[in-house]
């Protein structure tokens, strides 16, 4: 089952594999959820929101964990699940023993390290009432002690001690005024780093030490976000930020097959902008900021569906996350 957070909260969608139109259910009320995810080693569905971070083990009954910040951006689990992360706005980090769950008396510690960076570093900006947060969180299931963090806006942060100590690998050394401005991160085999900003998309292969820009070759220079799927790197490009995509019809569906440069690839919906990614079966679903569902098949791009977006504004972001049922 199709899981998504959208404007007014998180829904079910049913049909996704099937001929004819999807189906939706809300499960979750909620304003705008930033992320939804699952993990390898903890049952369970986590949804991060400015009113917190939720927890359910079936997606119908919900807790509300007691993160120290009201507002919870991201979430991350280490590969034993046995500790949950949750990245903040002011930019900070907790961590708790996840074997609590799903109770909302989880014990949570800050990152002391995480902090310090924080502390030294200048992060935010005026338009973000000068303040940052930790927009996503990865770790590394084949480098157990590593957790990537992108901040909003701050850049790209990297621990391969557990939390312990961080290393700034921001993006840098590009012509681009925004590379700070880190919407996702995700990560790719061995070492690779894929960063979405607001001056464009890329991609490191050393965990962040150097980096490479994929979009060079394209007018599309913002990105909410991008998947990597076997080598593969999808992504949905605007040329402007958000508040511009009604207005335009210039964005654009890439694919990265070779690790260096985006290519363009034919759209079911070329005036929509992908701001989130999935793997369902062996199939890579979009879903546009309308609310248009997309799936990579042997033929290209397909429409397969939609889900809902009640909201007036763009819809920014569509996390989802596929459950097997």
């Amino acid at each position: 089952m199709l899981f998504v957070g959208t404007d007014d909260g998180v829904y079910e969608i049913a049909g996704v594999r099937e001929p004819g139109e999807t189906t939706a259910e809300r499960l979750l009320n909620v304003d705008r959820p930033f992320r939804v995810r699952q993990f390898d080693g903890l049952d369970g569905l986590f949804v991060t929101t400015s009113a917190g971070l939720y927890y359910s083990l079936d997606g119908r009954t919900w807790t509300r964990l007691s993160v120290p910040e009201a507002s919870v951006y991201a979430v991350a689990v280490d590969p034993s699940g046995d500790k949950l992360y949750a990245g903040t706005r002011p930019a900070r980090l907790f961590v708790a023993d996840a074997v609590s769950l799903p109770t909302n008396r989880t014990d949570w510690t800050e990152v002391e390290g995480f902090r310090a960076v924080r502390d030294r570093s200048d992060w935010g900006i005026s338009r973000h009432d000068d303040v940052a947060q930790v927009r996503s969180l990865r770790t590394d299931p084949s480098n157990p002690e590593r957790i990537v963090a992108g901040v909003e806006v701050g850049g790209v942060y990297v621990t391969d001690d557990g939390g312990e100590t961080w290393a700034d690998r921001s993006v840098g050394k590009f012509d681009a005024p925004h590379t700070d401005d880190v919407h996702h991160v995700a990560l790719g085999a061995g070492d690779a780093v894929v960063a979405s900003t607001g001056s464009g998309l890329y991609r490191s292969p050393d965990a962040g030490w150097t980096w490479q820009r994929l979009d060079e070759e394209s007018d599309q220079r913002y990105f909410r976000e991008a998947f990597v799927e076997d080598g593969v790197v999808y992504a949905g490009g605007s040329p402007a930020h958000p508040a511009t995509w009604e207005t335009r019809d210039d964005h654009a569906l890439f694919e990265c097959r070779d690790g260096r440069t985006l290519k363009r690839v034919s759209s079911p919906v070329p005036d929509e902008v992908a701001v989130g990614w999935c793997r369902v079966g062996d199939d890579v679903v979009a879903a546009t900021h309308r609310g248009t569902l997309l799936r990579c098949g042997g033929g290209g791009w397909e429409r397969i569906g939609s889900v809902p977006t009640p909201g007036n504004d763009p819809t920014q972001s569509l996390s989802m996350t596929w459950v097997k049922g």
